[in-house]
């Protein structure tokens, strides 16, 4: 396993590598998953299903997209 580091902005941005791209066959557009589990985070291009879903979802639930929202289920 090969380590690389990327820095992130102030806005919380940052450059995935070159060689990681290529390696998960990521191309400007592309959506990434990120998978947090217990023994750390994982990165991987999402499947146009997830893609699709996550669309969905959003227009879905763009009802409790608020700050009130944010605020009431903040500590669930």
């Amino acid at each position: 396993m090969s380590k690389l580091l990327s820095k992130i902005t102030s806005k919380g941005q940052t450059t995935i590598p070159v060689s990681v791209r290529k390696r998960l066959g990521l191309k400007s557009g592309d959506l990434v998953e990120f998978k947090v589990g217990k023994s750390g985070v994982t990165l991987a291009k999402a499947d146009r299903l997830d893609v699709a879903f996550l669309k969905l979802a959003q227009e879905t639930f763009s009802d409790w997209n608020s700050k009130e929202d944010d605020e009431a289920f903040r500590d669930l």
